[in-house]
């Protein structure tokens, strides 16, 4: 069961509210697993829609006013690279008005939530005219405070990743923000890529909530696995983003630690499962238990044969399977009372025999 604090931890996207009560919502970050390639971008709404998330997200960039012209036109020739220049590369990855009117167009269809990380003012304004209904700031913008107020003006629901950050960029990104836009959710992330376990620090989860009692928490997930998005859950996380891919060997930096299809399904599907888990933290006897518990339980029976009028004690009275009769608990209570009927050995000691 939630706090008054927590029970008012609402972000609500479209038409999906998140709440420390709700299932998770969870976004497929398929970046530039398209290779640029608009066939195979649809391929991966088609195939995240099937694993059960509810969102995809891209990134958008706009390259040259982005980065010096020594950064756009340094080399960069390797085995993941499109182009013989880091500007090269990122412009052949880079989709425009067209593709991503069709991709907005698909989502739709598919109902999913279709948005993308925007790391400029400029591509934050390209994505606004498609009306994306949120928008994702990177962890090496949470410092980039003239971005953070820019996208907060629009007033959609916004998540902040917090790699190589500590608390005072996170508050000071928080500041930034709130007094603009309070549907903000704060990921913790961890800017490695993959992130070895003992790097997480899935705790900060439990920080971030303490610090921030009005937002919504979740993980940006760059765990070689599965399994630490369902202990974020069970630690508070409600929003979580996972690199998604088709192929972990196609070419690109990000396939090798993003999830297929049956990953990305069974990720989905533990944090649905993990929330029905927690259940209310009422502890009671489940109906569904009953057979169970009288099967392996305990009961008191008669040691011997023993008489009518007979005096129990200690070595008449035998604890045995199955359960549903005099639990033993209550075997001093029977010390010293009288039989009023004759018991065989392994006769259950009936209340209604004792005088």
């Amino acid at each position: 069961m939630t706090s008054k604090t927590e029970s008012q931890r609402v972000w609500k996207v479209g038409n999906h509210v998140i709440t420390d009560d709700s299932d998770s919502y969870v976004i497929a970050e398929i970046g530039h697993n398209h290779q640029g390639d608009l066939e195979k971008a649809k391929d991966l709404f088609h195939a995240a829609k099937m694993a059960g998330v509810h969102a995809v997200k891209l990134q958008k960039r706009d390259n040259k006013s982005l980065f010096t012209k020594a950064f756009y036109n340094k080399p960069y020739e390797n085995e993941n690279s499109y182009g013989k220049t880091y500007g090269e590369h990122r412009e052949f990855l880079e989709f425009g008005k067209r593709e991503y009117k069709e991709l907005h167009d698909l989502a739709k269809e598919l109902g999913l939530d279709f948005f993308s990380t925007a790391f400029d003012i400029p591509s934050a304004d390209f994505l606004e005219e498609f009306n994306i209904p949120l928008y994702k700031i990177a962890s090496g913008d949470l410092r980039n405070t003239p971005l953070l107020k820019h996208v907060a003006k629009f007033g959609k629901p916004m998540i902040i990743s917090t790699g190589g950050a500590d608390m005072v960029d996170i508050r000071r990104a928080y500041d930034a923000i709130t007094p603009i836009n309070k549907q903000l959710c704060i990921l913790q992330c961890t800017a490695t890529y993959p992130t070895e376990a003992e790097d997480i620090n899935l705790r900060v989860i439990q920080t971030l909530r303490e610090e921030f009692p009005g937002v919504t928490v979740g993980l940006s997930d760059h765990y070689n696995g599965i399994s630490m998005a369902v202990a974020a859950y069970i630690l508070g996380a409600r929003v979580f983003e996972k690199h998604f891919t088709l192929n972990h060997t196609w070419k690109g930096t990000d396939h090798a630690l993003s999830l297929e299809p049956i990953g990305m399904h069974k990720m989905v599907r533990d944090l649905q499962r993990a929330r029905v888990a927690m259940g209310d933290g009422v502890k009671r006897v489940l109906p569904q238990e009953v057979n169970a518990i009288t099967k392996m339980g305990k009961s008191l029976f008669a040691a011997k044969d023993l008489p009518a009028g007979h005096t129990l004690s200690v070595a008449d009275i035998a604890v045995k399977s199955p359960g549903g009769g005099i639990p033993p608990y209550n075997l001093d209570a029977l010390l010293g009372r009288k039989l009023k009927t004759a018991l065989k050995e392994d006769d259950l000691i009936p209340q209604d025999t004792l005088a």
